[in-house]
C-alpha cells in the first residue's frame, strides 16, 4: 500500500494542530496492515462516492480515496465531530 503526498494545506492544517506525527504513525500502520484495529478504517456515506477513513486519534479522521488497488490518496483531514 502507498499513499501519495499530502497537499500542503493539509500539510499547514495538521502541523497546525500538532497532529503531524500520529499522522506518521497511523499511515504507518495503514501502509503495514489497512485492517489494524486502531486505524478504525471504514467506507463513509453515501457509499458509492467510495470514499473512506482511517483514525488519526479520537478527534480526527484522515479521509481518503483509492487511487487504485495500490495507491491511496488523503483528501482531508477533519475533526470527526463537526
Amino acid at each position: 500500500m502507498k499513499i501519495l503526498p499530502l497537499h500542503s494545506e493539509i500539510v499547514r492544517y495538521i502541523k497546525a494542530r500538532g497532529l503531524l506525527k500520529r499522522f506518521e504513525k497511523q499511515s504507518r500502520l495503514f501502509v503495514a496492515n489497512l485492517n489494524h484495529p486502531s486505524l478504525e478504517m471504514g467506507l463513509l456515506e453515501p457509499r458509492h462516492l467510495r470514499i473512506f477513513s482511517f483514525r488519526l486519534n479520537r478527534k480526527y479522521r484522515a479521509i481518503f480515496i483509492f487511487q487504485d488497488r495500490e495507491t491511496i490518496e488523503v483528501i482531508d483531514i477533519n475533526n470527526h465531530y463537526q
